[in-house]
């Protein structure tokens, strides 16, 4: 029988996933397994976590096989180990070779530090998985998507598609991915609208734009639509609540390039722009009335009263009509 033929492999012994976002993680485990099969396509994977993990298992995983094969052993959960697993860990890491690889999966924190320090020590290759939470990190994270995939986004379609898809990440990756798949060419904002327009219109970011530029008819139509389709008074609520803190936040930062303000704010350069230009008609104690109405609202909705609905719309009905200081 020939044996296989392999070739020589780029991925090092060591390698460390770092970061607490899931997406990321099993995209880097993805593509680092995939890296290794085509070097050593009989090499065998063994998957480990130092969740209810038992003394000796890393061990015994990472011994070499009877017949020599190359192993990849994965490790997940670096960050929840005991001292056990920890120590397995710690006295495996110095001896890995050519046929073994191990992949070490930590979500960051001072847990387990020690084991990420060492690794680095050890030159392992280091890909990080950061938190995606800040408008800025999505709307990055979704050029980033377009640009792996060799397509251009208009800001207009990354804006729209966030607001469609809201704060589930694999959500946001599976819709861009769709988009990649089913059209050709710029994706505009035009196109997001076709595949995710109910979605987008029965947001609450769109009842919140029509709530704040004091369209209270609007507001309302498109809060019964979105109530319509299923949308939780709650999530409208926070979109509302959100939307008038970034006014307050960029009204308070004074001037300055977009993208600085941006920066320093942990929002998207587009949703700064978008903020400037809703203050129009607004002051201090206007915004300061419309959030302690939200706030009313929030805890009406969340339990405190009767009508979840009449909640919502005492607080849209309130903002449109501070507008330009009316009362």
């Amino acid at each position: 029988m020939t044996a296989p033929v392999t070739v020589p492999s780029r991925v090092p012994p060591l390698v460390l996933i770092h970061g607490p976002e899931t997406v990321l993680i099993d995209r880097a485990l993805a593509e680092t397994l995939a890296e290794v099969r085509i070097a050593q396509p009989e090499a065998e994977v063994i998957r480990l976590s130092a969740q209810g993990y038992e003394a000796g298992q890393l061990t015994m995983a990472a011994s070499p096989s009877l017949f020599g094969e190359a192993k990849t052993v994965v490790v997940a959960d670096a960050d929840e180990g005991g001292e056990a697993f920890q120590n397995d860990l710690l006295a495996v890491i110095p001896d890995t070779e050519d046929k073994l690889r191990i992949i070490v999966i930590h979500k960051g924190g001072n847990r387990g530090k020690k084991i990420v320090d060492t690794l680095k020590h050890h030159k392992a290759r280091v890909i990080d998985a950061p938190a995606i939470k800040t408008d800025r990190d999505k709307q990055d994270f979704t050029v980033n998507e377009f640009r792996r995939a060799g397509r251009k986004a208009t800001t207009g379609a990354v804006r729209a598609l966030i607001e469609a898809v809201g704060n589930d990440i694999a959500e946001l990756a599976a819709a861009c991915l769709q988009l990649v798949d089913d059209t050709t060419g710029t994706i505009d904002e035009q196109v997001v609208l076709t595949y995710h327009g109910g979605k987008v219109e029965a947001t609450g970011f769109r009842v919140a734009d029509a709530a704040i530029a004091g369209d209270a008819g609007e507001a309302l139509r498109l809060l019964r639509h979105a109530l319509g389709t299923g949308l939780d008074p709650v999530p409208i609520v926070a979109v509302l609540a959100g939307q008038l803190r970034q006014l307050v936040r960029v009204g308070s930062a004074g001037s300055g390039r977009s993208a600085d303000l941006a920066r320093d704010l942990g929002m998207a350069p587009w949703q700064v722009d978008r903020a400037r230009r809703a203050l129009n008609g607004w002051d201090g104690p206007a915004l300061g009335r419309c959030i302690q109405a939200v706030a009313a609202a929030d805890f009406e909705v969340k339990g405190g009263g009767r009508d979840p609905v009449y909640a919502v719309e005492r607080a849209i009905l309130t903002i449109a009509g501070e507008r330009a200081g009316r009362r």
